[in-house]
Protein backbone atom coordinates (compact mmCIF):
# COMPACT_ATOMS: atom_id res chain seq x y z
CA UNK A 1 0.00 0.00 0.00
CA UNK A 2 1.32 3.40 -0.94
CA UNK A 3 1.22 6.38 1.44
CA UNK A 4 -1.22 8.13 -0.91
CA UNK A 5 -3.58 5.14 -0.91
CA UNK A 6 -3.40 4.97 2.89
CA UNK A 7 -4.09 8.69 3.17
CA UNK A 8 -7.18 8.44 0.97
CA UNK A 9 -8.34 5.37 2.92
CA UNK A 10 -7.96 7.37 6.14
CA UNK A 11 -9.90 10.23 4.54
CA UNK A 12 -12.70 7.85 3.51
CA UNK A 13 -12.82 6.52 7.07
CA UNK A 14 -12.90 10.08 8.42
CA UNK A 15 -15.88 10.87 6.21
CA UNK A 16 -17.80 7.76 7.28
CA UNK A 17 -17.08 8.45 10.95
CA UNK A 18 -18.16 12.09 10.60
CA UNK A 19 -21.44 11.19 8.90
CA UNK A 20 -22.11 8.61 11.61
CA UNK A 21 -21.36 11.22 14.27
CA UNK A 22 -23.79 13.62 12.62
CA UNK A 23 -26.52 10.98 12.68
CA UNK A 24 -25.90 10.52 16.40
CA UNK A 25 -26.01 14.31 16.81
CA UNK A 26 -29.57 14.20 15.46
CA UNK A 27 -30.40 11.37 17.86
CA UNK A 28 -28.85 13.16 20.87
CA UNK A 29 -31.83 15.56 21.00
CA UNK A 30 -29.67 18.60 21.78
CA UNK A 31 -27.44 16.55 24.10
CA UNK A 32 -30.35 15.44 26.31
CA UNK A 33 -29.89 11.73 25.55
CA UNK A 34 -26.59 10.50 27.04
CA UNK A 35 -25.83 7.43 24.89
CA UNK A 36 -26.31 9.07 21.48
CA UNK A 37 -24.38 12.08 22.79
CA UNK A 38 -21.47 9.90 23.90
CA UNK A 39 -21.49 8.03 20.59
CA UNK A 40 -21.50 11.34 18.72
CA UNK A 41 -18.46 12.60 20.63
CA UNK A 42 -16.54 9.35 20.10
CA UNK A 43 -17.29 9.25 16.38
CA UNK A 44 -16.30 12.92 15.92
CA UNK A 45 -13.02 12.35 17.78
CA UNK A 46 -12.29 9.26 15.68
CA UNK A 47 -13.18 11.19 12.52
CA UNK A 48 -10.78 14.02 13.31
CA UNK A 49 -8.05 11.50 14.15
CA UNK A 50 -8.53 9.79 10.77
CA UNK A 51 -8.53 13.22 9.08
CA UNK A 52 -5.25 14.05 10.84
CA UNK A 53 -3.76 10.83 9.43
CA UNK A 54 -4.96 11.77 5.93
CA UNK A 55 -3.43 15.25 6.01
CA UNK A 56 0.03 13.81 6.54
CA UNK A 57 -0.02 13.22 2.77
CA UNK A 58 -3.03 15.08 1.36
CA UNK A 59 -2.92 18.88 1.71
CA UNK A 60 -5.43 20.11 4.29
CA UNK A 61 -7.32 22.26 1.78
CA UNK A 62 -7.83 19.31 -0.56
CA UNK A 63 -8.65 16.81 2.19
CA UNK A 64 -11.11 19.21 3.80
CA UNK A 65 -12.82 19.94 0.48
CA UNK A 66 -13.29 16.22 -0.16
CA UNK A 67 -14.30 15.58 3.46
CA UNK A 68 -16.86 18.37 3.35
CA UNK A 69 -18.23 17.64 -0.11
CA UNK A 70 -18.61 13.90 0.25
CA UNK A 71 -19.78 14.34 3.84
CA UNK A 72 -22.58 16.66 2.71
CA UNK A 73 -23.81 14.15 0.15
CA UNK A 74 -23.69 11.22 2.56
CA UNK A 75 -25.26 13.24 5.38
CA UNK A 76 -28.10 14.32 3.10
CA UNK A 77 -28.60 10.69 2.08
CA UNK A 78 -28.55 9.43 5.68
CA UNK A 79 -30.93 12.23 6.70
CA UNK A 80 -33.37 11.16 4.01
CA UNK A 81 -33.12 7.42 4.69
CA UNK A 82 -33.06 7.46 8.50
CA UNK A 83 -34.93 10.64 9.40
CA UNK A 84 -37.15 11.17 6.31
CA UNK A 85 -35.80 14.70 5.87
CA UNK A 86 -36.53 15.89 2.34
CA UNK A 87 -34.45 18.28 0.23
CA UNK A 88 -35.88 20.83 -2.18
CA UNK A 89 -34.57 21.75 -5.62
CA UNK A 90 -32.31 24.51 -4.35
CA UNK A 91 -30.67 22.09 -1.91
CA UNK A 92 -29.97 19.63 -4.73
CA UNK A 93 -28.47 22.41 -6.88
CA UNK A 94 -26.28 23.53 -3.98
CA UNK A 95 -25.06 20.01 -3.34
CA UNK A 96 -24.35 19.56 -7.06
CA UNK A 97 -22.24 22.74 -7.02
CA UNK A 98 -20.26 21.45 -4.04
CA UNK A 99 -19.68 18.11 -5.77
CA UNK A 100 -18.62 19.95 -8.92
CA UNK A 101 -16.06 21.88 -6.92
CA UNK A 102 -14.62 18.73 -5.38
CA UNK A 103 -14.42 17.05 -8.82
CA UNK A 104 -12.71 20.10 -10.34
CA UNK A 105 -10.16 20.20 -7.51
CA UNK A 106 -9.35 16.50 -7.91
CA UNK A 107 -9.16 16.55 -11.70
CA UNK A 108 -7.36 19.82 -12.33
CA UNK A 109 -5.57 20.98 -9.19
CA UNK A 110 -1.84 20.39 -8.91
CA UNK A 111 -2.06 20.35 -5.10
CA UNK A 112 -3.74 16.98 -4.60
CA UNK A 113 -0.70 15.38 -2.91
CA UNK A 114 2.46 16.57 -1.13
Amino acid sequence: MTPTFNAYAALALAIILEVTASAFLQQSAQFTRPWPTLAMVLFYVASFYALSVAIRVIPLSIAYAIWGGVGIILTATVSFVLFRQMLDGAAFVGIALIVSGVVIINLFSQTTAH
